[in-house]
């Protein structure tokens, strides 16, 4: 074992332990610390050296002075610590004890807005900074995860020979890891995959719910559809763990599933890709829904309460299973299309507000291995952007939109079913909502705007005249000519 270690990592928690074993694996010296708080995280540092870390190319340091006195120089010091004032405090902990061009990552989800903060203030010391998105799960982490960094970009050849040894590989090998950007644009990469992953797991789960409600398919039956759909167009890796997941019995033989309270959590990152979105106006619907779904979940015991005194249709068979499977199978994967497209678009308008460059293509790149949202059609994604660098919209390439408007009658008959059968649906809904409004050369926006400027005199343009040339109309004959100021959100 090295002298001094290649790397540190401070935070011995799920993540921070997994890609500690994961670099010691990979050939590379690595230095543990965990911050302790007393009474509740004393001796992890020990627990760990003499458990999973026994044998492995590993350095223990109790103190942060140790730990800062074990890395080689540039000094690289990963911490996996919760997101928010953690991340700061430690940071001005760790500044002190650290020279010019060390290098600063920040391994968690923090929100790319303190990245950036946090770039700018590292940087004005005469550090190096790196805020990097790490997806995967505890299984990623140990094994491969995928990697999205930005941040100092002086500070990527010191940690790429790590970063693409420890990176799940592509199926043709390549490691899923790359420079994004500068300053939070790695953080805001790996908020925009959180949205898209949020949006992906609410479309799997009313699919479920449609199955369950409308088909009353058991566990066992959904699982082997599910197993079914990931040998197409629909594999992807959170489609294989649903169809392990609905396979999985509890002791007492029945479905664990079916005792999983439904009340989903969140840790923040599909709520501040959905703010992004409203701050730079892009319609990120699909995911939104799928944020406020969550929420909706929350309030178990609200919903409880009022289904006891809000009524609904009653349900109908959704007819024969060899008929609405396969239309459901569309809808899912048109669906999860929208998702993707959503956050690719929310991507596109993120580059040109913060000058950030980002290669879409590459982007899909880093998420074909590793991570979360992994799947079958990433592929697909690169070769849009490399027929067209500046697409806006992946439903206006060739191959998404044919693969939209073949599935989308059945989308709209598993839609109209849902709705007509009171089943809640409104990720498939909202995405379906969403294309048509993407297809609408005009849109109701004009009676909006009229109102406006009825009430406030915020004033309108003319489809007879250019862009930009605004008019306002004394609507009711008691107002002035004066209007308001105009600007748009």
């Amino acid at each position: 074992m090295k002298e001094k270690a290649d790397i540190g990592i401070i935070g011995l928690a799920v993540m921070g332990e997994n890609l500690a074993l994961n670099m010691a694996g990979r050939g590379f010296t690595v230095a543990v610390h965990n911050r302790t708080v007393p009474g509740v995280e004393e001796g992890v540092v020990e627990r760990f050296m003499a458990g999973r870390g026994k044998g492995k190319d590993l350095i223990g340091e109790a103190t942060l002075e140790g730990f800062v006195r074990a890395l080689a120089s540039p000094r690289k010091v990963m911490m996996m610590v919760k997101a928010g004032k953690p991340v700061d405090e430690l940071i001005e902990r760790l500044a002190p004890l650290l020279d010019r061009g060390d290098i600063l990552i920040d391994g968690g989800n923090s929100h790319f807005a303190d990245t950036v903060r946090r770039a700018q203030a590292a940087e004005a010391r005469g550090l190096l900074y790196i805020g990097t998105g790490v997806s995967g799960g505890e299984e990623g982490a140990l094994l491969g995860p995928s990697l999205m960094p930005g941040g100092s970009p002086a500070a990527w050849p010191a940690v790429r020979p790590i970063f693409k040894a420890i990176a799940a590989k592509a199926p043709d090998g390549t490691p899923c890891a790359e420079w994004v950007g500068p300053d939070g644009a790695g953080h805001f990469v790996k908020m925009v995959h959180n949205g898209i992953e949020y949006g992906d797991m609410q479309l799997i789960a009313e699919a479920y719910q449609l199955m369950k409600e409308l088909l009353g398919m058991s566990a066992a039956d959904m699982s082997e559809v599910f197993r079914a759909w990931n040998g197409g167009e629909l594999e992807s890796y959170l489609v294989s763990i649903t169809a392990d997941i609905l396979a999985f019995k509890d002791k007492d033989g029945g479905p664990l599933v079916d005792k999983v309270l439904d009340a989903a959590g969140q840790k923040g990152t599909g709520k501040w890709a959905s703010v992004a979105a409203l701050d730079l106006g892009v319609p990120l619907t699909l995911i939104s829904e799928a944020v406020f779904a969550r929420c909706l979940s929350a309030a178990k015991e609200e919903r409880v309460a009022a289904s006891k005194v809000l009524g609904g249709p009653a349900k109908k068979p959704a007819g024969e299973r060899s008929a609405f499977l396969p239309d459901l199978e569309k809808a899912l994967y048109a669906a999860k299309i929208v998702s993707y497209a959503q956050g690719f678009s929310l991507l596109h308008e993120a580059a040109a507000e913060f000058r950030w460059g980002f290669d879409h293509g590459g982007i899909a790149m880093l998420w074909r291995g590793g991570c979360i949202i992994r799947s079958a059609f990433l592929g697909r994604i690169k070769e849009a952007f490399e027929r067209e660098p500046e697409l806006p919209n992946l439903l206006l390439d060739p191959f998404f939109r044919e693969r939209v408007e073949a599935s989308q009658e059945a989308w709209r008959r598993v839609v109209a079913a849902a709705v007509a059968n009171g089943v809640w649906v409104p990720a498939m809904a909202s995405g379906l909502t969403y294309l048509d409004g993407l297809r609408s050369a005009r849109l109701p926006a004009n009676l909006l705007q009229a109102q406006r400027d009825y009430f406030g005199a915020h004033t309108y343009e003319r489809v007879d005249r250019p862009r930009g040339e605004f008019f306002h109309t004394d609507w009711t004959g008691r107002g002035g000519q004066t209007a308001s100021t105009t600007y748009n959100v």
